[in-house]
């Protein structure tokens, strides 16, 4: 059996520099499209704990609309011990034109009680009078209910559209639990 000559091309100064160009095109695209981000805290439990490793779809409204149930990252007036605003991760409730009600415990959306199996409790603390969601904004709850600061706050009420970061599609760490988020 011969070995054949194995022909090495000479990529030159052209290749380098296109290669060069492709790789940073990639790189770009995807620090415009996706957003690492780790949980801080532990008002999303049970569906995300503190210090897991999340991926955010920067571009997931750009060409669609949120939804009730999507789980969001925005910028909030919070203020973290630097002085920097706080950025939070939140579950979408309402959106613009709905009507939100807590009493007793449960939450109602648009007159129907909301069937919600990822809390954390049984019930949702705290009471809120039929609560028009405003045009350009979002109604957001954590789902630890009982440690969430979130739209039943006044530190944070209703969030406004233009702050939300994205929405979190990919948990990455701890590795067990790597997939998709709901």
């Amino acid at each position: 059996m011969k070995m054949k000559d194995v022909k090495v091309k000479n990529v030159g100064m052209k290749g380098w520099i296109r290669d060069i160009a492709i790789v940073s095109a990639v790189v770009m695209a995807a620090t415009l499209t996706i957003k690492p981000t780790v949980v801080k805290a532990n008002s999303m439990q049970p569906t995300l704990y503190a210090n897991n490793y999340l991926l955010v779809n920067k571009q997931a409204y750009r060409f669609g609309e949120e939804k009730r149930g999507d789980i969001i990252v925005f910028q909030s007036e919070l203020k973290d011990k630097k002085g920097k605003d706080k950025l939070l991760i939140k579950r979408i409730i309402g959106l613009p034109g709905d009507t939100i009600r807590i009493k007793d415990g449960a939450v109602f959306l648009n007159g129907e009680r909301l069937t919600e199996d990822y809390i954390m409790e049984v019930e949702t603390p705290g009471n809120l009078a039929d609560y028009t969601v405003p045009e350009g904004k979002l109604f957001v709850m954590g789902d630890n209910r009982r440690v969430s600061i979130d739209s039943r706050s006044p530190e944070v009420g209703c969030i406004d559209e233009d702050t939300v970061m994205g929405k979190a599609f990919v948990r990455l760490y701890p590795f067990r639990e790597i997939g998709t988020i709901d």
